[in-house]
């Protein structure tokens, strides 16, 4: 049989829902499948409190990078690295005291998975030790896999984790598992080698004053604990919890919900901006970076630039180009490398308008 009939056989074993990008699962394909997802939630009219528990929350940082959906593109991820000034030619840190954070969907889709997590893994040790950090966090895609939902996945991505030291990939659990996806199996289910890797990984965080999510924080989240929700979560995948936990498998979950995405985007009273609003406040927070939904012409903002979408589509199965957000202090800017290019060029001549390089804007008083 050749390649394209063998994929279309074994995700047709391991998925027969159809396919749908905008939403989960109903189901988890996995030994301990979790419940279907339950419905939209609907936030109360009341804002939620100021979280007490802020064990997601790091200090303030002079300059802080992120960067969106890499989807399994290693070019791209290296790319986008290097626009952020965190990585030399040999993919080494370089950022010093940079905080980098990437929010989310570094698998699927393409076949460099295994060698992006394990990047992001030795950057934030070799950030650490420079006085910086890298925070990666959890996406939807990082849910499915470890939930065994391999709808995204690439052949090449099916091999990708055949070559694990250690892995087990002849347990019982695995047996309802088709033999080519097994080693992925193994390595992405609860308690597997790569599923603790994302399990120290969390859902949301937030850096100085901006938080950080894949598809967008809630007020409903906010309620129910942003630090409650990071806990589930590493716990479910660490193989502690028997199966996914319902905040993360709803619709509009933290790594689902596409509320602050919408095109054309939404401006300032809107209801997306109003539900923006009482979540920084819950947060303590000016503004939220998100990645998830593509956006086609490059990181936009809405909602008086409170909401920085930075999904733009970079892996090679969207044909986007590598970008990055940086934030110091209130300037927020967007990153490409056609603007570090004419920012280097411009440095040279002695030119110091660096507006001409870069889309820069403060938020509104």
């Amino acid at each position: 049989m050749s390649a394209a009939p063998r994929l279309t056989a074994l995700l047709a074993a391991l998925l027969a829902a159809g396919c749908d990008a905008d939403r989960p699962a109903s189901t988890a394909h996995s030994p301990a499948a979790a419940s279907s997802p339950p419905s939209r939630s609907t936030a109360a009219p009341a804002a939620p409190p100021p979280d007490a528990d802020r064990s997601y929350a790091y200090p303030a940082a002079d300059r802080v990078v992120a960067i969106g959906d890499v989807h399994g593109d290693l070019a791209a991820t290296r790319a986008a690295l290097r626009i952020a000034g965190a990585i030399d030619g040999a993919d080494r840190w370089i950022g010093g005291k940079l905080v980098l954070v990437q929010t989310g969907d570094e698998l699927d889709r393409g076949d460099g998975e295994q060698e992006i997590v394990d990047l992001f893994d030795r950057l934030a040790v070799e950030a650490r030790a420079a006085g910086g950090a890298v925070y990666a966090l959890n996406g939807n895609h990082e849910v499915m896999n470890v939930q065994l939902d391999f709808r995204y996945v690439t052949e090449g991505g099916f091999r990708d984790f055949e070559d694990v030291p250690g892995l087990d990939a002849s347990g019982p659990r695995l047996t309802p598992v088709p033999p080519p996806a097994r080693a992925r199996a193994a390595a992405f289910a609860p308690g597997g080698l790569y599923a603790r890797k994302l399990a120290a990984r969390d859902v949301i965080i937030a850096v100085g004053d901006t938080v950080f999510a894949h598809g967008g924080v809630l007020p409903a989240h906010a309620r129910y604990g942003i630090a409650r929700i990071n806990r589930e979560v590493r716990a479910w995948m660490e193989g502690k919890s028997p199966s996914t936990p319902a905040v993360i498998a709803a619709e509009d979950s933290p790594v689902w919900a596409r509320l602050y995405s919408s095109e054309p985007p939404p401006g300032p009273g809107s209801p997306p901006c109003a539900a923006l609003d009482q979540t920084l406040a819950a947060m303590s927070a000016k503004r939220m970076v998100v990645g998830h939904t593509v956006q086609k012409h490059g990181v936009t903002s809405a909602c008086g630039d409170k909401i920085w979408r930075i999904d733009v589509g970079m892996a090679s199965h969207y044909g986007g180009k590598p970008a990055a957000l940086e934030i110091v202090g209130d300037t927020v800017r967007v990153l490409t490398a056609d603007a570090t290019k004419a920012a280097d060029a411009s440095s040279a001549t002695g030119a110091t308008d660096a507006t001409k390089a870069t889309k820069a804007t403060k938020p509104k008083k």
